[in-house]
């Protein structure tokens, strides 16, 4: 394994530890645009798990593979060990075709949850919602998921500067999109929630897609990386069909604009894993995620 690690001081107060939340509840999910989200057609395919049965098992059992989303949700997973005050919103991968919504969803908020972190799981639009700027519609519903947190942050007992991002294989290039599409909505603001920042303070990419050009360390040109974005955790795979080379470019150019990064390079994994157990090494990675929370919360000594 090849470990790259990039660290810089992070102020305490900034993730200094939030109060216990009570007793965890059951998930609620949210309609998150008050009317028809922007740019949708008046008509669409039913809702539906497109999964068959020529579609092959990933860690021994079957993938949830939702289609046809026109009506983006939000679905908020309390802690169910005493809370933090971080939250995590979730983006599930597909190639902005379909959700891998178990797999690279539920399973993950589940995990979260044991930590002592909020889980917000979104379902955003598929297919043909992204990658930006190809088309908005999946950067819309990001951008606005991240808002509705941030601004109910007092209700759901988080800490409105501890609110990251995690994404998968397509939801991670919808994670880093966001993490370098902040400033300004791309969509027209509709409420409260669109007057508050969208900017994740932390960032989660697990075999990330779409970063860069195929074969070449190269950025593409709409991941526009600077000194405000935000830290990142990064784990690829050598063998991943969708190449390990954009995931360094993306790690060097956080790397050159100072911003703290960890890349965690395995030999073997190929893409898709998510949560679930294999007999490769990169199958760990939550396990350093947890640790690269933790110390985002609470910085060793000297940091």
């Amino acid at each position: 394994m090849l470990l790259l690690l990039c660290f810089a001081a992070i102020t305490p107060a900034l993730w200094a530890q939030a109060p216990a939340a009570p007793a965890a509840s059951s998930p609620v999910a949210l309609r998150i645009w008050p009317q028809q989200a922007p740019g949708s057609p008046a008509a669409s395919p039913a809702e539906a798990d497109t999964t068959t049965a020529q579609n092959g098992l990933t860690g021994g059992k079957r993938v949830m593979r939702l289609g046809h989303v026109s009506e983006p949700t939000l679905t908020m997973y309390p802690p169910t060990t005493p809370s933090n005050g971080t939250a995590v919103v979730v983006f599930p991968g597909g190639g902005y075709t379909i959700l891998a919504y178990d797999l690279e969803g539920t399973e993950v908020c589940e995990w979260l949850n044991r930590t002592g972190v909020t889980c917000a799981l979104l379902k955003y639009r598929v297919p043909e919602s992204g990658p930006y700027p190809k088309a908005a519609a999946a950067l819309q519903d990001a951008q606005r998921a991240v808002g509705i947190v941030r601004s109910r942050a007092a209700e759901w007992k988080i800490n409105p500067s501890r609110i990251g991002v995690l994404g998968f294989s397509a939801g991670a290039h919808l994670a880093a999109t966001l993490s370098t599409h902040f400033e300004q909505r791309v969509y027209t603001a509709v409420d409260a929630a669109d007057q508050v920042s969208c900017r994740p303070d932390f960032t989660v990419l697990v075999y990330p897609a779409y970063l860069g050009e195929e074969n070449s360390t190269v950025l593409n040109p709409e991941i526009h990386v600077t000194a405000a974005t935000p830290p990142a955790f990064m784990v690829e795979t050598q063998d991943d069909p969708y190449h390990a080379e954009s995931s360094i470019a993306y790690y060097m150019a956080l790397k050159k604009a100072g911003v703290p990064a960890e890349l965690h390079l395995y030999a073997k994994g190929g893409h898709g894993y998510g949560l679930r157990r294999t007999a490769q090494p990169v199958t760990h990675w939550p396990d350093l995620v947890e640790v690269w929370l933790h110390n985002l919360v609470s910085p060793p000594a000297g940091h």
